[in-house]
């Protein structure tokens, strides 16, 4: 196709997308609003910016050059937040370590990642002395510490963060170069081999921030994240960018509070003391809250909440609601940036009673703009959206991982026939909202018929003696799979299979499932297993009932 394309003055500027440009109007419209590091640190946006600019020229001081990569062990901070822009402003790469890791995958992917310098928290020096010389590649630490003294390490650290900061200077002339530079990269676990390397590029991450503001700031069926509100992630800042918000929280100009380690408790005391109206995280985390001893004597009403990661279930939905928490779902992977859909509510579903809109608040939502997504068959034909008729999920935008770090094969399975294939199973309705029926690993198969692992979980969530519950496909040599259920039971009540059976025998009675989807094996435990990212460890329970 031959378009037409002027040719520009000499004189214009051909300004890149960069993560600078981001910087550049929170401290003009809101440059009192904090950035407040649980009990241990406050600071207004001026400051941010002057810190960003002080560890920028520590890094360089210290011999990072751009296309070097620096990784961070941290909670979640002020420190990170700093790290988020400072890294790749001076055009290296920022590698968000993910702490949950055991040891060897730890070593495994900032091997792979190459990493030249390393931000550790006092809290992860006894993982980075364990190196050794297993990742030849690190020239250098900075130590993080919450402590006026710092902890004694073994390690050759260059200094302190904070003591390096306060000699450093707070002017730093932060170059341009190609946006398609790498900014950003992780690294996502799969149920076997190592974990795999996406990474995003400057001009995706700003494309990813200002489509995010637009979504959950100018649609009043997403009222998530506006100039007043205040900001608090409950998700690993080393997990998809804390979901993306911290960059755009930092373009408005709002107030955030990052808690440091998570523990229920605190972070509900800080939501109380914070005057905090806008959080995120997966399902187990928002569950945690909603148990803590804290929630309990907490009036948690106006505290929205955005879920992502895998699917809530409409017990846990009802649950918040009934505490007065505004409850919204979002979808994303580590490959996608990570925001595709979130919660869309019409003029007709706000004017049901809060119960009332929890059905339509656990569904995936619409795609937000820029996000081309279909669902498609084995084929790759795309599926009819009546809400019944499933696909897979496949999706292009500009944000979008180009592949996996060094390992083309999968990036090309990932990138199959020009679309990036999540490996979730979806209907879409006829108004367009997309609702994710399993993941294609999970959907159960018996008998040649498939069960939805994740209705399964909805129904039985229902019960108020149930507290959280994973479903997942076992072996049955007569029907090839059979749905077993496993069940943490809520507070001062007891379960048994026989209670699980009557219960869902309700749901077979309206059409809702068949009898052979109901569980026959059902186990009562006190935890169920979870990945390093918080999200239920289905593949761990597999492995468990096989054993």
């Amino acid at each position: 196709m031959k378009t037409k394309i002027l040719d520009p003055s000499q004189n214009a500027h051909q300004s890149p997308l960069l993560i600078k440009s981001l910087l550049l109007s929170g401290q003009r419209y809101e440059p009192n609003h904090e950035i407040v590091y649980s009990d241990v640190l406050r600071y207004d946006y001026k400051t941010l910016n002057q810190r960003i600019c002080k560890l920028a020229n520590v890094l360089t001081e210290a011999g990072v050059q751009a296309g070097d990569t620096v990784a961070v062990m941290d909670w979640d901070s002020h420190r990170y937040l700093e790290a988020y822009f400072a890294v790749p402003m001076i055009g290296a790469v920022l590698h968000h370590v993910n702490v949950r890791l055991s040891l060897d995958q730890i070593i495994y992917t900032m091997d792979h990642a190459e990493d030249n310098y390393v931000l550790v928290h006092d809290d992860f020096l006894i993982l980075a002395e364990q190196f050794g010389e297993q990742i030849p590649s690190v020239r250098g630490y900075v130590q993080l510490s919450d402590k006026a003294n710092a902890a004694q390490t073994s390690l050759n650290t260059l200094g302190e963060y904070e003591a390096l900061l306060a000699s450093a200077s707070a002017q730093y002339d932060f170059p341009d170069f190609d946006e398609n530079s790498i900014a950003t990269t992780f690294y996502t676990t799969g149920t076997t081999g190592n974990p795999k390397g996406v990474y995003f590029s400057h001009r995706q991450l700003v494309l990813h921030t200002l489509n995010m503001a637009a979504t959950l700031g100018c649609y009043e069926g997403q009222p998530l994240l506006r100039s007043n509100d205040v900001y608090m992630p409950m998700t690993p800042m080393f997990h998809v960018h804390a979901w993306g918000v911290p960059y755009t929280a930092t373009m408005l100009g709002i107030k955030q509070v990052y808690p440091g380690r998570y523990e229920p408790n605190k972070l509900v005391e800080l939501f109380a003391k914070e005057k905090v109206t806008f959080s995120h995280g997966v399902p187990t985390v928002l569950q945690m809250i909603l148990d803590s001893d804290a929630a309990k004597t907490t009036d948690l009403t106006g505290w929205k909440m955005l879920t992502g990661g895998s699917a809530p279930t409409l017990g846990m939905a009802k649950h918040m609601a009934e505490r007065g928490i505004e409850f919204f779902t979002a979808y994303g992977m580590s490959e996608t940036c990570p925001l595709l859909t979130a919660t869309y509510l019409h003029h007709d579903d706000l004017a049901q009673p809060m119960e009332e809109q929890m059905s339509e608040r656990i569904k995936t939502g619409v795609p937000v703009g820029l996000v081309d997504l279909r669902i498609v068959d084995p084929a790759g034909n795309e599926v009819i959206h009546d809400g019944e008729a499933m696909g897979e999920v496949v999706v292009r935008a500009p944000w979008l991982t180009q592949g996996y770090y060094k390992e083309p094969e999968k990036s090309d399975e990932l990138w199959e026939n020009g679309w990036l294939h999540t490996g979730d199973v979806a209907s879409i309705s006829p108004d367009g909202t997309l609702e994710i029926k399993d993941r294609i690993k999970d959907v159960i198969k018996t008998g040649g018929e498939w069960i939805s692992s994740l209705e399964l979980e909805n129904l039985i969530s229902q019960s108020e003696a149930v507290n959280q519950v994973a479903v997942v496909g076992v072996p049955d040599v007569r029907w090839g799979e059979r749905p077993f259920a496993m069940i943490v039971p809520a507070e001062g009540h007891s379960i048994d299979a026989e209670d699980i059976h009557k219960h869902l025998q309700q749901y077979v009675a309206s059409g809702q499932i068949a009898k052979w989807a109901i569980p026959e094996r059902v186990s009562i435990v006190d935890e169920i297993p979870k990945t390093s990212v918080g999200k239920i460890n289905k593949k761990l329970i597999r492995d468990q009932v096989d054993n």
